[in-house]
């Protein structure tokens, strides 16, 4: 029954993805056919109890409050203070303005949670400097786009929390082994930029060196982000809040911030909070369809089918693990992220459990595997959102083709793919900082 009911899910899973069907539509037709047909339970009384107990959880309250917290900071004139700090320092390095792409990326995610919005924030505010100056485009977009991904691995992360909930591990945790990685991840991505504009001079001019007295005085700017990170980040370490309490902190700390910065009128509070409401009914829709399928397919059998199957092989745990990342990697190429993380983790946490993976561990390389997926051609969302907003603001020549942010993402592709062997190879780069901090 098992493995019956994995391949019909699998052809019904992808004939509804080469329909065009949304994400949660799929998930939710999927659930309730496999129930119907395969299954003897209760339908309607469990989709009931499934939903309502999804959607009253209360670390999933932080999804809409860390949404919330995006769409203020969206508003409050923020990003563009940082950037501009950002590139007092950098612009003087090689590659000039680009390595202020990947370190701005990295700051705002540590107040955001969301690939796509620190994309689209860091890029709206950074194209058209590039386009005056006169860099390489193709490098400018790859940097923007993946840069855009750090959002969900860099603390706090929309992805942890779907991670943890579903795995049923300590989102506290997640935050803690995602600080590293998400440097690392920073500093290899800064690399391909040092390394291309050392060979290639032309494809990032540096900049002419500021002052000290500007640069420091630049500083003074980015103190509110550091407030709102620790408001966040900050209260999560030390133990005083938890991430849906931490959320709302962030919060009450960008509210504050979009009022000082004078941009806040009550059609703003209308569009911060529809888009708020739009992204938030999204995500809790996938998640609600995901959480049925996973029972469902645990009520099927269909775990503890792959775990035995997988246990036959004989299979040491790196080699397990190794094989998830290649089949993770193939099928962010023609899959959403977040839907490729929902759908598969209920029948491959069994698998990791018999194995003794450690969860925590695995979950940080899960994340990277999805901002692989954000970058993936032809599905990735964050080369979309790239190009669209180059399209918006007139940058580039007049051939404007989305195949440029294809190649110039490849570079920073290839770096994940380090990133990842980096982490499987010395797992402590993750676990340290968790270990030191809450113990084992």
């Amino acid at each position: 029954m098992g493995f019956a009911a994995l391949g019909v899910a699998s052809a019904l899973m992808l004939a509804a993805f080469l329909l065009g069907l949304h994400v949660a539509s799929a998930l939710g037709i999927l659930s309730l056919s496999l129930m119907y047909f395969l299954s003897d339970r209760p339908v309607w009384e469990m989709l009931g109890l499934i939903a309502w107990n999804t959607n009253t959880n209360f670390i999933l309250v932080a999804i809409p409050l860390f949404i919330l917290m995006g769409e203020l900071l969206l508003r409050s004139g923020l990003s563009e203070r940082l950037y501009r700090v950002l590139s007092l320092w950098l612009s003087p390095l090689p590659g000039g303005l680009m390595p202020s792409n990947i370190a701005a990326c990295a700051t705002f995610a540590a107040v955001s949670g969301s690939s796509v919005a620190t994309a689209a924030t860091i890029g709206s505010v950074s194209l058209p400097a590039f386009r005056a100056r006169g860099y390489d485009e193709r490098l400018v977009l790859g940097s923007l786009a993946a840069g855009g991904t750090l959002g969900i691995l860099i603390p706090p992360s929309i992805n942890f929390i779907v991670y943890g909930v579903l795995m049923e591990v300590s989102i506290g945790r997640l935050y803690i082994a995602g600080v590293f990685p998400g440097i690392l991840l920073s500093l290899l991505f800064m690399a391909v930029i040092f390394v291309a504009a050392k060979i290639w001079p032309h494809l990032g001019p540096r900049e002419a060196p500021v002052a000290w007295s500007i640069r420091l005085r630049g500083l003074i700017d980015m103190l509110p982000t550091f407030v709102l990170i620790f408001l966040v980040l900050g209260t999560i370490y030390l133990g005083v809040a938890t991430p849906t309490e931490a959320a709302a902190f962030g919060v009450s700390g960008a509210f504050v911030l979009a009022l000082l910065s004078r941009r806040v009128t009550l059609g703003v509070l209308k569009e911060v909070f529809l888009a708020s409401a739009r992204t938030t009914a999204m995500v809790m829709l996938i998640l609600t369809a995901a959480f049925i399928l996973n029972s469902t397919l645990g009520i099927l059998g269909v775990p503890q089918a792959v775990t035995r199957t997988v246990a036959a092989w004989g299979l040491s745990p790196t080699a397990t693990v190794l094989v998830l990342i290649g089949f993770y990697l193939i099928l962010g190429t023609f899959m959403d992220g977040f839907a490729m993380m929902v759908t598969t983790i209920p029948v491959i946490l069994p698998v990791l459990k018999t194995m003794n993976v450690d969860l925590v561990w695995f979950g940080v390389i899960a994340v990277i595997l999805t901002e692989a997926a954000l970058i993936s051609p032809p599905e990735g969302l964050n080369l979309y959102v790239i190009h669209g907003l180059r399209e918006k603001r007139g940058a580039g020549s007049d051939r404007k083709t989305i195949m440029d942010v294809y190649i110039g993402v490849l570079p920073f592709f290839l770096m994940m793919l380090v990133g990842i062997a980096l982490l499987v190879a010395f797992p402590q780069i993750a676990l340290w900082l968790p270990t030191t901090m809450k113990g084992n």
